[in-house]
């Protein structure tokens, strides 16, 4: 079969083709046929070294991958053969609180990944993609889907409650999305007019261009001078202080990237006056994929995808998404 492999951290030259032996399932595995990939922010890094826990070299990349199973191994028996099926961003993450051996199974990282025709996994790894969903589709949602969701309902967001989300990135764009089926209003931030006219048309009530001295004002004033339920903060040191100002009392900041790693470390005073919390969010587990995925059947969320690449082509995919030009998931089509 034919596969991609980061053997060293060197850059988008680091990226290259592999033939490797078609993989066989053991007792309680299954192989996957992958029909499509979608690439994330993370893989970005892996490209330059990585990040705790996911510095595997050689690596074959990529977390998020959907396709059917091809074949299954003894002790089976939660799928069969021909089931449409995307794996768990980790592995070994099936249920409960995180753990440090779930976090060190994340795919395309910390073990193999999904950029290749067949892959072998546990089948508690895996779980049924939503049937209204083309593969492609089904693809974004490992990692970047299952991210936003585990942030709002982490947040027990509800119909009514005000979500903040930074940026027109693939968790940006899902929490969106989902943060909309729920019934809650979004106020999302972008530095594009042409982002934000997509954003409004997938259900934003309200955007703020990022380039604005103290967009958090506009925040408040957007909110009746109180701050907003819950905010999706995906920039990092660059952006956390306004987004603790944005927050109501009592709200949570969900923190889950690190866009953007300048500014000055944030000030805690207004944490502790406002009781406010920050929830670190790392993807999520199969039974929240599941769940999850129920939700995207009886909503038909369609997620948004800006460009898909052919197999032979996923050097592009990585120059795109290197690029930040992008709105929503970009995708490579693996086999068809």
């Amino acid at each position: 079969m034919q596969a991609y492999r980061i053997d060293s951290p060197e850059g988008i030259q680091s990226l290259k083709t592999v033939k490797l032996p078609d993989p066989t399932p053991g007792p309680g595995e299954v192989v996957m046929m992958v029909r499509a990939c979608s690439l994330n922010y993370r893989d970005s890094l892996l490209l330059k070294g990585g990040y705790p826990r996911n510095r595997t070299y050689p690596v074959i990349p990529l977390s998020d991958g959907a396709g059917e199973i091809a074949a299954i191994g003894s002790g089976v028996t939660s799928c069969k053969v021909g089931d449409r099926v995307a794996a768990n961003f980790m592995r070994d993450w099936i249920t409960g609180p995180i753990s440090e051996p779930a976090l060190l199974s994340s795919l395309g990282g910390g073990v193999q990944g999904m950029l290749a025709e067949q892959v072998c996994l546990p089948a508690n790894a895996i779980v049924q993609i939503p049937n209204h969903l083309t593969y492609e589709e089904a693809s974004t949602l490992p990692c970047a889907a299952l991210t936003a969701w585990n942030a709002l309902t982490s947040a027990q967001t509800k119909a009514g409650d005000t979500v903040l989300v930074l940026g027109t990135g693939g968790v940006s764009i899902f929490a969106l999305q989902l943060a909309k089926a729920m019934g809650a209003r979004v106020i999302l931030t972008t530095g594009s007019d042409e982002k934000a006219t997509k954003a409004k048309a997938l259900g934003a009530d309200e955007t703020i261009n990022y380039n604005v001295p103290n967009w958090d004002k506009k925040v408040l004033g957007l909110t009746g001078n109180t701050g907003v339920d819950l905010v999706l903060e995906v920039g990092g040191p660059g952006t956390l202080d306004r987004s603790i100002q944005s927050t109501r009392v009592g709200g949570t900041i969900a923190l889950i990237g690190l866009l953007d790693m300048g500014g000055d470390a944030p000030g805690i005073v207004p944490l502790l006056l406002n009781a406010q919390k920050i929830h670190g969010i790392y993807v999520g587990s199969v039974e929240m994929f599941q769940h999850m995925n129920k939700a995207i059947s009886v909503s038909k969320l369609h997620p948004v995808i800006d460009k898909v690449f052919p197999f032979d082509q996923a050097a592009k995919a990585y120059e795109l998404l290197m690029s930040q030009k992008h709105f929503g998931k970009v995708v490579i089509n693996v086999s068809g």
